[in-house]
């Protein structure tokens, strides 16, 4: 799960962006959405194996709760993490492995890693920088990993898995006409390198939704009864075959089993937003190609192309807050509470346009 959240100031630069370029030209006609190429990585110098983890598609997890920082159940849910992936750690140097290194793809919140280094196989090396980094892009350079493996991960909204989604919550990204889920753009951002993803784990929608890739090894881990209900395995089932099937991932590569994957050029991206987000703000503004919930438009570049998915991302999220405000005007001093940010809206408005008001200084991320 990566939940993203952009300011207002940022909505508006797309907006002033998008104004300024005129007429945006029609969407590309469509093509294949990826092809896909043999690998067979130089492991003479060691074989480096990247886990990316998220934590919806977790073995022994059936609580939302449970991947959310600030809950009770919170606590339980970095334990089932570090226990699958420990299992897969043991498994993909049972194949040959030579160094395997671990990176949050989750987005909790929590200034911490979500993965406890005291409870981590202690051959595995976490990834970190001195400033934040997008997981699923930033870290693709050449040469940089001879395979990447994804464990607890998510089917993509709209498959009815055990918190489906892409990216954020109502969002569905589509490239090449294909909706995809967050292990394609995986898979499709380190393809750019030429480097494959070979394992994953996460539901059985997952499973499904992986069927486009189906060089890798995956572990169904359990059953989605809905968004927020699971038929769990046991968990020691669950992790034999994650450590069985990380390893056979392994070999697999060694042979020339694996595929790296490049998507088609030109791009042909597109956002649909589902609720509770909402792109109807695009709707009759020149030069977008807006219709029914979704914006379309073209990118010679996969960056390129994710990065105005993610702006586009932005504007869907500002639909969030017409929750909060029902949320809000449900309480017993809901409307005091409305007026006073009416009042407070209204007052920032008059400080900036006097010039009495000076931006807070940011604060830092953490590393």
């Amino acid at each position: 799960m990566r939940m993203i959240r952009f300011p207002v100031s940022l909505c508006v630069a797309l907006l002033a962006s998008v104004l300024a370029c005129g007429q945006a030209p029609p969407p590309a006609p469509l093509t294949e959405p990826w092809t896909v190429s043999d690998v067979r990585p130089d492991t003479s110098d060691g074989l480096r194996v990247l886990i990316v983890h998220d934590m919806e598609g977790l073995s022994g997890e059936n609580d939302p709760q449970q991947f959310f920082f600030g809950s009770p159940e919170y606590p339980k849910g970095q334990e089932l993490l570090v226990a699958d992936i420990n299992a897969v750690v043991d498994g993909l140097y049972a194949g040959g492995a030579t160094e395997v290194h671990v990176v949050d793809g989750h987005g909790s919140g929590n200034p911490e890693p979500d993965v406890r280094r005291d409870l981590l196989d202690k051959r595995a090396q976490q990834v970190f920088r001195d400033k934040p980094f997008d997981t699923y892009f930033d870290l693709v350079e050449p040469k940089a990993y001879d395979a990447v493996a994804v464990v607890g991960m998510h089917a993509k909204t709209g498959s009815r898995g055990f918190a489906s989604h892409t990216l954020t919550l109502g969002m569905e990204v589509i490239f090449n006409g294909k909706t995809v889920t967050e292990t394609e753009i995986v898979g499709l951002s380190w393809g750019r390198q030429g480097i494959p993803v070979i394992f994953g784990s996460g539901d059985d929608r997952l499973a499904r939704d992986l069927e486009t890739m189906p060089w890798i090894e995956f572990v169904t881990v359990k059953k989605a009864l809905a968004a927020d209900s699971v038929e769990l395995r046991p968990v020691d089932e669950a992790h034999a075959e994650l450590r069985a099937k990380a390893e056979r991932a392994v070999h697999n590569l060694r042979e020339g089993k694996t595929k790296a994957m490049r998507i088609s050029r030109p791009i042909t991206a597109a956002l649909h937003a589902y609720p509770p987000a909402s792109l109807a703000l695009m709707d009759s503004i020149p030069g977008v190609n807006y219709a029914d919930q979704t914006v379309t438009f073209t990118a010679d570049d996969l960056y390129l192309a994710y990065r105005g998915i993610r702006k586009l991302t932005g504007v869907a999220t500002r639909a969030y807050t017409g929750l909060l405000m029902d949320e809000v005007r449900s309480r017993p001093q809901g409307d005091d509470i409305a007026k006073a940010y009416s009042r407070r809206l209204e007052q920032r408005w008059f400080d900036v346009e006097s010039g009495r008001w000076t931006a807070p200084t940011p604060t830092p991320a953490p590393a």
